[in-house]
Formats: C-alpha cells, sequence, structure tokens
C-alpha cells in the first residue's frame, strides 16, 4: 500500500507540474455599436521558431483549433496569402456561422496581419504579436469584427470572448504540444 501511495503521490505531483507549465490565457473582449473589438495574450516557455510553425500552419489550423471546420491557403504569394476559413461560433444554443476569406501578410517571426476580403463579416481584422525573450514567448491578439449577421447586444461580446478563449487556448496548447516533442523539419514560411 505505501508503494501505491508513493506512486499516486508522483502522479500527482507530475499533474501540478503540467499545470504549472501551461500558459494562462487572458481575453477581452468589447462592444461599440456593431464593432466587436477582442484581445487576447498569453506568457509561456516556447521557441520562437516552433510558435511561428504553428501560427503558419493554416492547412492544418482546423485539426486543432475549436469550431473551425476549414482552414486552407488559396494562395500564396512570398509572404502574402490568401486564406479561406469556415467554422462556427458557440454559445449554449446560440451558433454563428464563419465563412471568411482573409488577405494575410505575414513579418516573419514578429507579425502576421489579417483582413477580410470576402465572407459573412463587413469587416474583419486581426494581428497577431510574438515577442521572443530568453526562452519565453508572448504572444499577443488583437481582432475587430463587423458581423454581416445579427448579434444580439450582450450575448455577442460573451460569444466572442469564450470563442477567443477556446481558439487561443488551442493555439497555445498546440505550441506547447509541438515545443515538447522537440524541433520539427518542415516550412517555417520565414
Amino acid at each position: 500500500m505505501p508503494a501505491l501511495a508513493l506512486r499516486l503521490l508522483s502522479v500527482l505531483a507530475l499533474l501540478v507540474v503540467e499545470q504549472a507549465q501551461a500558459a494562462d490565457v487572458v481575453v477581452h473582449a468589447s462592444r461599440q455599436g456593431a464593432v466587436l473589438e477582442v484581445e487576447a495574450s498569453a506568457e509561456f516557455e516556447a521557441d520562437v521558431r516552433q510558435t511561428w510553425q504553428v501560427l503558419t500552419d493554416y492547412d492544418h489550423l482546423a485539426e486543432f483549433i475549436p469550431g473551425m471546420h476549414v482552414s486552407r491557403v488559396l494562395l500564396r504569394d512570398g509572404n502574402g496569402l490568401l486564406l479561406e476559413q469556415k467554422g462556427a461560433a458557440r454559445l449554449l444554443f446560440f451558433t454563428y456561422p464563419i465563412e471568411v476569406k482573409l488577405a494575410v501578410d505575414e513579418f516573419p517571426y514578429e507579425r502576421i496581419t489579417s483582413r477580410a476580403v470576402a465572407g459573412n463579416f463587413k469587416e474583419m481584422r486581426g494581428d497577431y504579436h510574438i515577442e521572443a525573450g530568453e526562452g519565453r514567448i508572448t504572444l499577443r491578439y488583437r481582432g475587430r469584427l463587423t458581423p454581416d449577421f445579427f448579434v444580439p447586444p450582450l450575448i455577442g461580446t460573451i460569444v466572442l470572448r469564450k470563442n477567443v478563449e477556446r481558439q487561443f487556448g488551442a493555439l497555445v496548447d498546440e505550441i506547447l504540444r509541438r515545443q515538447k516533442r522537440g524541433p520539427q523539419s518542415g516550412p517555417a514560411h520565414p
């Protein structure tokens, strides 16, 4: 029995260490009229190249981002690309379809900007910023969205905040998962 108790304590200690290493995701959402704005950030231990590889793994985002059903590069020209994404934002019994084509500009290892050029948003802009230092990454996202569909005033910011928490958190989790796995060969889109 003492050996079993010791093993259980060891497993619990490992779980606590694992949870302590996970990044805390902070998300703020607001609304001004029809415009929804969101900011998200997380700080974690990772390599800037690994972080960049996950952020620019556009064709595989739907594999690990909740609510995203399709993500694919339609056209690439240097550090610019046209990206198609489809999915849904959900909260309780509310579901909001998301279909968008984004013009994306990459500034390797520092920033990615995007803006909707087609889809069901009047305006959709987003920016990822990567700050790297001494084995730590601070990842920030800012987005501005004006849906081309009705979003109830009170529920809109809650839906946005909850979905960004899930999606940004899944992105950070994938960065950490790949970081643990070690360096991978493959395109980093520098």
